[in-house]
C-alpha cells in the first residue's frame, strides 16, 4: 500500500476503566492505548461468536509466528512473488482448498504470480477474502534479529535492498490462520470461500492483471469482498472498521515541458524549460489550494523532475513526475484538465512555439478504495460480537491508496477493508503524547507488534467472515 503521512485516531475505552489507575504520569489517552495490551485476552467473546475462536487463534500462533518470520525474511518485490506464491498456495492446498496459481496478465503479456483458493461448501454467499504478497524496493534499517537482508537488481537496474515495509507478511500470516480456522470451521458457516493472494500491489498492478485473466469468469464472481490492511495508528489487538472512502484514489501524471535548448551563457537565444518547469511545479500547487474546495481533500505532489545532461547548457525539455490523490473521481478529472490548462498557459506565456507546447499524460490510475456502508456495518457488528466493543475503533481515512477496490467493478459489488492494529500499545500511547510519529507504513524503520496483530487479525477474520456466510 502506498501510505500518507500518519494520522493517529484516539482508541476509546471508558473513563471509569483507568480514572484510579496511575502509571508514571502516563495520560488517559495514553492509558487507553494501553489499555489493549492489558485487557485484550481479557475480553469475553459474545454469544454470536465462536466461543473458542480466540484460543484456537492463539494456539496458531507459534506455527503462524514461524511463517510470518520467513515471510518477512524472504520478501519479493512487485511481479516477482515466485517463492511468496508458491509457499501461500502450499498451505491453501494442504488445508483442502482447491488453489490455481500463476493467475494474472500484464500488459506486456507476463504471466503474474496470483494465487486463487476456492472452499465450496453448500449454497449461500461468495465471499472473496484477499491478502497481497509483494514488498518493496527498501533497505530494512530496524536491526531487528529477523530483519530482511535480501538485496536485488530493479527494473531500472539498480540493486536495492528488498523489505516488507508496508506489512504484506503480516496480511499473508493472518490470511493463512483465517484460512485455517475457516477450513476447520465448515460446519459453522456455508457458501462459498474464495481467498485470493494478489501480486503487485505495491505498483498497482495485480488486481487488474487478475481481472484482465478472467478471474471471475474463471473461478465465480463474489457476492462480498473482504480485506484488511495494517496500521501504526492503531494499537495492535485492535482493529478500525468505517463506511465510506477509506482510501483515496491514485493518480500518476507525467508532464513534458518542452523548450528550445542552447548554450547556458545565451538564454535569450533559447527557450529554458528548467525555468519554465520551475514556474510550473509553484503554480500546480495553487490548483489545491486555490481551485479545489477545502471540503474536497486533495493531494498533488511533484515527485520526480529530470532535466539536462550539463551544467553550461539549456536541455530541450524537462520531465516530471506527479500524483495526485482525491476521494472523488469527478474531481481528480477537473484537476488532469487544471493540470493542462496550467502547464499550456504558462508555455504561451514564455513564448512557448506551438510545436513545442507540454505534454500532459496519464500513466497509471488506481480507484478510491470505497467501503460498502452497509457492509461495513454488518462487519463492524461481527468484529464487536468477536473481539469485543473496546477493540473495535472507528476507523479514519488516509489519503494513501490501494488497488484492492478494483476488484468490486467500480461498486458493483459490496466491498470492505479494515484497518489491523500494528503499533505497540505504550509506543503509539508515547507517540501520541509526543507528536513524533511512530515509523509510518514504506518507512525502513516499520517494524508491526506481530503476534497480538496476528492472533487480533485471525480472530476478527474468521469471526467476520463466518458472519457473512450465513
Amino acid at each position: 500500500m502506498d501510505s500518507s503521512d500518519p494520522k493517529f485516531p484516539m482508541v476509546r475505552w471508558p473513563q471509569s476503566d483507568f480514572s484510579t489507575f496511575l502509571l508514571g504520569g502516563f495520560s488517559l489517552m495514553q492509558l487507553r492505548v494501553f489499555g489493549l495490551a492489558i485487557l485484550a485476552s481479557a475480553i469475553p467473546l459474545t454469544a454470536q461468536a465462536p466461543a473458542d475462536l480466540a484460543a484456537s487463534a492463539e494456539q496458531q500462533l507459534p506455527a503462524l509466528t514461524e511463517t510470518y518470520l520467513h515471510l518477512h525474511r524472504t520478501p519479493e518485490l512487485s511481479q516477482h512473488e515466485e517463492k511468496t506464491s508458491t509457499l501461500i498456495a502450499d498451505d491453501l492446498r494442504k488445508l483442502g482448498y482447491k488453489v490455481t496459481d500463476h493467475v494474472g496478465k500484464y500488459p506486456d503479456g507476463t504471466q503474474a504470480y496470483g494465487v486463487v483458493a476456492i472452499l465450496e461448501n453448500g449454497p449461500g454467499p461468495r465471499l472473496l477474502i484477499r491478502t497481497d504478497m509483494d514488498a518493496l524496493p527498501v533497505e530494512e534499517k530496524t536491526g531487528l534479529a529477523y530483519a530482511s537482508t535480501v538485496k536485488t537488481t530493479n527494473p531500472q537496474g539498480q540493486q536495492v535492498g528488498v523489505m516488507h515495509a508496508c506489512g504484506h507478511d503480516l496480511h499473508m500470516t493472518v490470511f493463512l490462520g483465517a484460512a485455517r480456522e475457516l477450513a476447520a470451521r465448515k460446519s459453522q458457516w456455508h457458501g462459498t470461500l474464495m481467498l485470493i493472494g494478489q501480486p503487485a500491489e505495491e505498483t498497482i498492478q495485480g488486481a487488474q492483471a487478475m481481472l484482465a485473466d478472467h478471474l471471475y469468469e474463471r473461478f465465480g464472481r463474489p457476492d462480498l469482498i473482504l480485506s484488511e490492511h495494517d496500521s501504526n495508528d492503531y494499537a495492535a489487538g485492535s482493529i478500525g472498521v468505517k463506511g465510506g472512502p477509506l482510501l483515496a484514489s491514485a493518480t500518476g501524471i507525467a508532464v513534458t515541458i518542452r523548450g528550445i535548448g542552447g548554450h547556458g551563457s545565451r538564454p535569450e537565444a533559447g527557450k529554458d524549460p528548467i525555468v519554465l518547469a520551475a514556474q510550473f511545479i509553484l503554480v500546480a500547487q495553487t490548483i489545491v489550494s486555490r481551485q479545489v474546495s477545502p471540503q474536497m481533500p486533495t493531494v498533488l505532489t511533484v515527485g520526480t523532475i529530470h532535466g539536462g545532461t550539463k551544467n553550461n547548457i539549456i536541455p530541450d525539455e524537462v520531465t516530471m513526475g506527479l500524483t495526485l490523490r482525491t476521494y472523488s473521481l469527478p474531481e481528480r478529472d477537473e484537476i488532469i484538465a487544471d493540470i493542462r490548462r496550467t502547464a499550456n498557459g504558462l508555455a504561451e506565456a514564455y513564448g512557448i512555439p506551438a510545436d513545442r507546447m507540454p505534454t500532459v499524460s496519464v500513466v497509471e490510475t488506481t480507484p478510491v478504495t470505497y467501503n460498502d456502508p452497509a457492509l461495513a456495518e454488518r462487519i463492524r457488528k461481527a468484529a464487536v460480537a468477536t473481539i469485543g466493543a473496546d477493540r473495535v475503533i472507528d476507523a479514519t481515512a488516509v489519503m494513501g491508496s490501494e488497488d484492492v477496490g478494483l476488484f468490486t467493478l467500480d461498486g458493483k459489488i459490496p466491498g470492505v477493508m479494515y484497518w489491523l492494529g500494528a503499533a505497540e500499545p505504550f509506543k503509539l500511547a508515547e507517540s501520541l503524547n509526543t507528536g513524533v510519529p511512530l515509523p509510518s507504513l514504506h518507512s525502513a524503520l516499520f517494524a508491526p507488534d506481530y503476534a497480538p496483530a496476528i492472533t487480533t487479525g485471525v480472530t476478527a477474520m474468521t469471526g467476520v467472515a463466518m458472519s457473512l456466510l450465513q
